[in-house]
């Protein structure tokens, strides 16, 4: 599958952990391991979420 997130690469610039993410969004660990692997992807609800977490626009966390 085409990666499709950049989300593993934004927590690691931001010098946080999925453990965080998962804490600050109330999501499993395993939830957002799926997602930093892109196994699977947030809904944008959520991805507008974490954008907003990692104080980042939307756009970064994606790929072109």
């Amino acid at each position: 599958m085409k990666d499709l997130n950049r989300l593993k690469v934004v927590l690691a610039e931001k010098k946080r952990t999925n453990k965080w993410l998962a804490e600050q969004l109330g999501k499993n660990y395993s939830t957002i391991s799926k997602w930093c692997t892109n196994t699977s992807q947030p809904d944008l609800v959520t991805l507008d979420r974490i954008a907003q977490l990692l104080d980042c626009p939307k756009s970064y966390l994606l790929v072109e």
